[in-house]
Formats: structure tokens, sequence, C-alpha cells
């Protein structure tokens, strides 16, 4: 199994709505970001799915300004 393809099944969440996101950000971005970006993708996919939909909907943003960054960035690209 490719590294990408480990990637899209940890996409996977118990929200469509965030599988229906991160699938198309790391199918259509993912290849563009940098190292540290990539790990603080790694590292969002850890998070809860409810607080990762409220950064989604922009009702929260994170502390952490990488993972901020990265939110805005799926954000966009969606």
């Amino acid at each position: 199994m490719s590294e990408k393809s480990k990637l899209l099944w940890r996409c996977r969440r118990g929200v469509k709505e965030l599988d229906i996101v991160f699938t198309r950000f790391v199918e259509s971005s993912y290849d563009d970001l940098d190292e540290k970006q990539k790990s603080t993708f790694s590292a969002l996919l850890e998070i809860e799915d409810p607080i990762i939909l409220s950064y989604m909907l922009n009702q929260s943003s994170p502390d952490n300004k990488e993972l901020a960054s990265l939110v805005e960035k799926i954000r966009q690209s969606i």
C-alpha cells in the first residue's frame, strides 16, 4: 500500500463531510505541501471529528499557528 493510499485511508472519518473534504484535499493539494505541512496534516487527522468540523466551519481556530494555516489552506481548497 502506497503512502498516499495509507493517508487516504486515514482521511476516512465518522463525519462524511470531513471524508469528502480531506479526500479531495489529499488528491488535489497534498503533493504540493512541504514536509512540515504534511506532518501538520497528519497531526490534524489525530484530532477528534467535532473539533475538526468546528475548524472547517470557521467556528473555532486552532491555537497552533501551523495547524491554523493548514486549516485555512484546506478551507480555501473546497
